[in-house]
Parts: C-alpha cells; sequence; structure tokens
C-alpha cells in the first residue's frame, strides 16, 4: 500500500501553539512569602537575606539556606516558588538580552562580534539564536496577544505583523494630523459666517462652544473637543435642513464655511 505523502509544513504554523510562560509576577511579593517562611523557621542568617526587590541575591540565598526551614511541607512549597521565580528570571534575561542585542546591531556591531557574548560558534548561529531571543518580547495579537514561539518562521511572521500594525498606525496618525491641521481653520471660518448659518438654538450653542476652545486650541484633549463641537455644528445643521425644511446658510460665504466643514467631518468618519 503506497504511502500518503506529506504535506510540507505552513510556516506560519509555529504562531497556532504558544508556549507556556509564567508572565507578570509580583516578585517581591513572592520573595517576602517565603522570607516569611525562613521567620517563621528562625533562621538565624536571616539578617544576611537580600532585599525583597532583589530578586537574583533572594533566590541565591533561599537556595542556601534551604535547609533552614525545618518541615517537609515549608521546604516543598518553597522550592516550588523558588522554581517559579527562576522561570520567570529567565524569561525577562531573554527579554532584555534581546533588547541589548538590538542595542549593539544599532551600533553597527558584527553577527561575528555578538557571537561569543552568545556562547556560540559561528555568525550565523548567533542570528539564529538572536531570532529565538526576540520571540520573547513578541506577542501574537490574532491568537490573544500569547507569545511567540521561539522558531525563525514564526518570529518572522509575527515581526512582519507588528510592522504591518505600526505602518497602518502611523498612516492613521498622518491622517488624524492632516485633519486637526484643517481642523482649525475650517472651525474659524464658521464662526466668522456664524451670522449667514441658521439661529436654531442648538446650532448657536455648538457654535458657542467653538468660540470657546478655538483661541486657545493646543492641547490634543482641546483639538478633540473641537472637532467634536464642529462634527455637532454640522450635525444639527443637517437636522435644521431635513426636518424644519429650512436652508442651513443664507449666504454664500457661510454656505461655503458650512460645505468645508461638512467635507472635513465626512473625510474623519471614513
Amino acid at each position: 500500500m503506497p504511502r500518503a505523502r506529506r504535506k510540507p509544513p505552513v510556516s506560519t504554523k509555529p504562531l497556532v501553539k504558544s508556549p507556556v510562560r509564567i508572565g507578570s509576577l509580583d516578585t517581591a511579593a513572592l520573595v517576602g512569602d517565603l522570607r516569611h517562611l525562613h521567620e517563621q523557621a528562625e533562621d538565624t542568617n536571616l539578617d544576611r537575606m537580600p532585599a525583597d526587590e532583589e530578586l537574583f541575591g533572594a533566590l541565591l540565598y533561599l537556595e542556601f539556606n534551604a535547609g533552614a526551614l525545618k518541615s517537609e511541607e515549608a521546604r516543598r512549597n518553597s522550592a516550588i516558588t523558588r522554581v517559579k521565580l527562576w522561570e520567570y528570571l529567565r524569561e525577562q534575561a531573554d527579554v532584555h538580552q534581546a533588547k541589548a542585542i538590538e542595542q549593539a546591531r544599532a551600533a553597527h556591531a558584527e553577527w561575528a562580534d555578538l557571537a561569543p557574548a552568545l556562547a556560540v560558534r559561528v555568525p550565523s548561529a548567533a542570528y539564529n539564536k538572536a531570532a529565538r531571543l526576540r520571540a520573547a518580547a513578541l506577542t501574537d495579537p490574532d491568537c490573544g496577544d500569547r507569545p511567540v514561539r521561539r522558531t525563525p518562521e514564526a518570529v518572522v511572521e509575527a515581526e512582519r505583523k507588528a510592522a504591518a500594525r505600526a505602518a497602518a498606525e502611523r498612516r492613521a496618525q498622518e491622517e488624524a494630523a492632516n485633519r486637526h491641521e484643517l481642523l482649525v481653520p475650517v472651525a474659524q471660518r464658521l464662526l466668522e459666517h456664524r451670522d449667514g448659518l441658521n439661529d436654531d438654538e442648538d446650532v448657536i450653542f455648538w457654535l458657542d462652544q467653538i468660540a470657546e476652545v478655538l483661541p486657545d486650541c493646543q492641547t490634543a484633549t482641546q483639538v478633540v473637543s473641537l472637532g467634536i463641537y464642529v462634527e455637532a455644528v454640522i450635525r444639527e445643521l443637517r437636522r435644521v435642513e431635513r426636518t424644519a425644511a429650512r436652508p442651513a446658510t443664507t449666504t454664500d460665504d457661510a454656505r461655503l464655511a458650512y460645505a468645508a466643514a461638512a467635507e472635513l467631518v465626512t473625510r474623519a468618519s471614513h
């Protein structure tokens, strides 16, 4: 019977199954709990134990003085907690080592320079190890922000997605900046020609809000507020046209100001 042909692996498959990681921990609180176990055991060397925030030193002390714990249950609980803390420390070391590699490369370090520091023999091995370390700082939003697996394919795919998201975010920020540059003159024109706009009380209210914020519109919050007020003016003018069967404007200048503001609002909503 002929063998079934094996399908070639999918390059993004490593992203599907994310590894289990410790993640965020209140390490000082956990070290404090272990300190309490040693206090209860009347550890005579406890005054030499580093502070709870000094994780590496505290773990070394707890390992060396594990015999001070008198009960088997205390020794077991302490050891399990230390296993967790060492795993956490390993995860954090990966993240910071990856950042150090990135900074070294930014300073024009060659992979051959990094090979001894990464405990490998050849530049290609240094590159591959660095790629695996980068996975420690990457997450996959498509999989609930779970960590990325440490394979070259997973890292490349995650970085491609991150670059695409960053590019989309930059485009959105640029578009928002362009709209904000147009927002102030558009709002100013509405105020300059407000006598030619419909005198509906809601229209007047929102024009007054524009008049209040416009003279000192500098912070991001003020710009956002100004955009909301301009949008509200356009909404109310459109309502007047639709329900009251009255024109939104009575002069050509007001009509042009209204049209410019309406166009800006429409662009912002897409």
